[in-house]
């Protein structure tokens, strides 16, 4: 498979066995979500073939792969908030009679369908007043209702909490069961190794190895995904840490439940961990104006500053990689180059107005060989490139402006395991630089691997604050449950 400048996948063939669980894993940029549309019809292969059951299939829309039972589970998701669930479920083919929708067959086919998943969902629910891990369960029922037996989950677990991955194991389980086939393409290892079956890994859009996992270890393939030994992902080292970083006193405003105040120190890598809906990524935004605080007061290197704006926190040093990365991060229909220099060209505009076209090739050039991003071209639109390459721009767009803080929510969230090690350490020299780094992650091993001091935030407000040597995964966990949780235990 070929795009202009880039041979996304070359000679790549293995199989999938029916009744298993087939992982798919590689850096970003590996090809898989290359091999996902061309599985489900979104994109039309330059070569090679694809077999289903023995017979040669050639898919040349989505629709084509739904009618031959293929149906991919994206992380996007592709439902329709504003419709009930019984519509998302048969949304293109809803039941009629006499050339209307017959409502009452809709909501018993769509019952049935959820009962075979296990949800007691009302079918007339609005879709968007679901939870995540509910419309994931919807989208999994709407596969089924097209009768899918191949069935591709693409990084389903990324935005679940702890329950719902549970819940989504199940049912996953329950599908190999029924004799389906099912490709699930994950960065996590632990996943992995927990559901898989077999394994078939990739790199630079070449097959490097399809084997059981049974016969495999973490470590190798880690070294099969990247080509290399790494033997310490986290890139930590300690280092002296100043005074003048962030001091947040009594921040109060939505998404917190009590005042928040703590101290981040320059040079120092502050993280924040908690479930999901615990506060963290709400308290990001208020950190840099983009929602707008009811009381508080946040110092920047000394000097107490009103940050009312995005605008004014970078003017103030303070820059914010999104959790949402495709959503709030990037400008999806604009080149590398552009989404590089979105903030800083306003420093290098000639006259105030005309684009220094010269210092913007110059400097995306030297962010994308500073970051290692892998892109054919500075002009190649953002959108063509891998999760973990699009999170590299973003941090080359705020290393090209004069930063004292860095609020990194969730940097490595979808990304494989060799750019991970690379975005920490970028993190180390921000830090090594004197920049005060905040890092939100909801994966333990990350906080605690990347970390000086880290926040445990509960229900809206920050539970404790531990040193790096007092943490430990038991720890944080428990102290990021709920109360009613932990007495119960």
């Amino acid at each position: 498979m070929e795009f202009p400048g880039v041979k996304a996948l070359d000679d790549v063939s293995f199989d999938v066995r029916a009744g298993s669980i087939h992982a798919l894993m590689g850096e970003n940029g590996a090809g898989k979500s290359t091999l996902l549309k061309i599985l489900s019809g979104a994109y039309s292969p330059t070569g090679g073939a694809l077999a289903i059951n023995g017979g040669k299939r050639v898919f040349t829309n989505t629709a084509d792969a739904l009618a031959a039972g293929v149906a991919v589970i994206y992380q996007e998701l592709h439902l329709v908030p504003e419709m009930s669930v019984a519509e998302n479920l048969f949304l293109g083919h809803l039941p009629q009679r006499f050339g209307i929708v017959n409502r009452r067959a809709l909501a018993d086919a769509a019952r049935k369908q959820l009962e075979l998943i296990g949800e007691n969902i009302d079918p007339w629910m609005k879709l968007g007043r679901l939870s995540l891990g509910q419309r994931q369960m919807v989208e999994i029922a709407k596969a089924l209702t097209r009768g899918a037996r191949i069935i591709a989950f693409d990084e389903p677990t990324s935005s679940l909490s702890d329950r719902e991955v549970r819940r989504l194991f199940k049912i996953i389980r329950e599908l190999r069961e029924r004799g389906c086939a099912i490709l699930y393409v994950s960065h996590r290892m632990e996943e992995i190794f927990e559901l898989g079956d077999r394994i078939t890994i990739l790199r630079d859009g070449k097959h490097v190895e399809t084997n059981e996992l049974a016969n495999l270890t973490r470590d190798a393939v880690v070294q099969r995904m990247v080509g290399r030994k790494l033997a310490d992902i986290y890139n930590y080292t300690p280092r002296a840490c100043g005074e003048n970083g962030m001091i947040v006193e009594g921040l109060c405003g939505p998404g917190l439940s009590e005042p928040c105040s703590f101290n981040a120190k320059s040079g120092e890598i502050f993280g924040f961990f908690g479930l999901i809906g615990a506060g963290r990524s709400e308290l990001m935004k208020l950190l840099f104006g983009a929602t707008e605080k009811t009381a508080g007061r946040v110092t920047i290197g000394g000097k107490p500053l009103e940050i009312v704006s995005p605008r004014e926190a970078i003017e103030a040093g303070v820059v914010l990689c999104p959790e949402d990365r495709k959503k709030e991060g990037i400008v999806p229909v604009r080149s590398v180059l552009e989404n590089t220099n979105l903030s800083a060209r306003r420093r290098k505009a000639r006259a105030g107005v005309l684009v220094d076209e010269s210092w913007e090739q110059s400097n995306a050039r030297d962010r994308c060989a500073q970051l290692r991003v892998k892109t054919p071209s500075v002009r190649q639109l953002i959108r063509n490139l891998s999760g973990g390459n699009q999170q590299k721009v973003i941090l080359g767009r705020w290393l090209s402006e004069t930063v004292k803080v860095i609020l990194l929510d969730e940097p490595t969230r979808g990304i494989d395991v060799g750019a991970k090690s690379e975005i920490y350490g970028i993190m180390q020299e921000l830090a090594k630089s004197g920049v005060c780094v905040i890092v939100v992650s909801s994966e333990l091993p990350e906080v605690l691997g990347v970390s000086d001091r880290i926040a445990v935030m509960r229900q809206g407000k920050i539970a404790a604050i531990l040193e790096r040597a007092d943490a430990n995964e038991e720890k944080l966990l428990k102290l990021a449950l709920p109360l009613e949780t932990q007495r119960a235990s």
